[in-house]
């Protein structure tokens, strides 16, 4: 038997339109192409920059508690965010000269999803008083407990990358959520393709040993799908699947 067909969905940040656009266009695929057993990774960072994390978090809770075969995994804006809810601490990986409400990452923006708003970034304690009366527990706690990596025999997803010299079992959370030079510039074959966001690239590409789906949804730019089956990978486009080949 064939292993499940994989659909992985880039960084969202918030644009919801997008992520409705990419699940419709995943629905129609399936359709189009009778796909049996899949899944549909969303590759983290649901949150920030763009303008409705807050309705994005609830589609997903929705859909995974509907039954959907959806698995989504924690990006280090994902983790910024309840580290500044739960203690109003900063991610101990992110620079000392930036937390989760500077202009530069977008948790202001993503608090106005939640009805917060009049806030210079600086003024912490009385955002966080307000966030944690209007920010539903259930959403701390599902961005809390989401995983930071999933594995499969066709494929390994983390939002980020992983560190290269250290076996898949043993990832830690800081590298599958942060990671970029030592995980971009390593060129030998890892244990399997890795799939991954968290760095935007202007179209999807596949490196040979791993493959960027991040095509900048933060900023304006479009939210990219794939599909990995047995025939190989394939982008999502609004004209169907478009084949994703290797770099060089």
């Amino acid at each position: 038997m064939s292993d499940p067909v994989l659909y992985a969905i880039g960084d969202i940040h918030g644009d919801l339109d997008q992520m409705l656009m990419i699940h419709d266009r995943i629905a129609q695929d399936i359709t189009a192409n009778a796909v049996g057993p899949h899944e549909v990774i969303h590759i983290g960072d649901l949150v920030d920059r763009r303008f409705n994390s807050r309705q994005v978090i609830d589609h997903l809770i929705n859909g995974q508690q509907d039954g959907k075969p959806w698995v989504v995994l924690k990006g280090n804006h994902d983790r910024m965010m309840t580290l500044f809810l739960d203690n109003m601490e900063q991610d101990p990986v992110l620079r000392k000269d930036l937390t989760w409400l500077h202009p530069r990452l977008g948790g202001l923006t993503t608090l106005e999803s939640y009805g917060i708003s009049g806030f210079d970034h600086t003024q912490e304690k009385e955002i966080l008083a307000e966030a944690r009366a209007k920010v539903p527990a259930a959403h701390r706690d599902y961005l809390r407990d989401l995983p930071a990596s999933h594995d499969t025999p066709r494929a390994f997803f983390a939002h980020a990358g992983i560190e290269p010299n250290t076996p898949l079992p043993d990832q830690i959370e800081d590298h599958l959520i942060w990671i970029r030079a030592p995980f971009h510039d390593h060129t030998r074959p890892y244990e399997k393709l890795v799939v991954h966001g968290h760095t935007p690239v202007d179209i999807v590409t596949h490196y040979g040993n791993r493959l960027n789906i991040d095509t900048g949804a933060a900023y304006g730019r479009k939210l990219s799908a794939v599909v990995l089956d047995d025939s190989g990978v394939w982008e999502l486009t609004e004209h169907g699947r478009a084949e994703v080949h290797r770099e060089g």
